[in-house]
């Protein structure tokens, strides 16, 4: 069984900062790409960034600059550090493990930026 468990989520002002973790379980992780994403009320789910398991990183121009993501595969965890966040920031943020032919997801956190 594969779980991921997304934390850090919550309440700030533009402009603040936040870390999002996600936490993997069961046989997945070091040898797996891993990804963010994040959808808004009313919009389509969208590609926040990723990471492959070598440590590549791709990232939507709108947070570039902005926002960082990392693995710690000693951990089984991956993280995005989010800064200088923006109102239109704001959405459920959703871990995804890439384990072709699957996709596994997890629970997601909700992000809320706004003063």
């Amino acid at each position: 069984q594969v779980q991921l468990v997304e934390s850090g989520g919550g309440l700030v002002q533009p402009g603040g900062s936040l870390r999002l973790s996600c936490a993997a379980s069961g046989s997945i992780f070091s040898n797996n790409d891993m990804g963010w994403y994040r959808q808004a009320p009313g919009k389509q789910r969208e590609l926040v960034a990723t990471i492959t398991s070598g440590g590549g990183t791709n990232y939507a121009d709108s947070v570039k600059g902005r926002f960082t993501i990392s693995r710690d595969n000693a951990k089984n965890t991956v993280y995005l550090q989010m800064n200088s966040l923006k109102p239109e920031d704001t959405a459920v943020y959703y871990c995804k493990a890439f384990s072709p032919p699957y996709n596994y997801w997890g629970q997601g956190t909700q992000v809320t930026v706004s003063s």
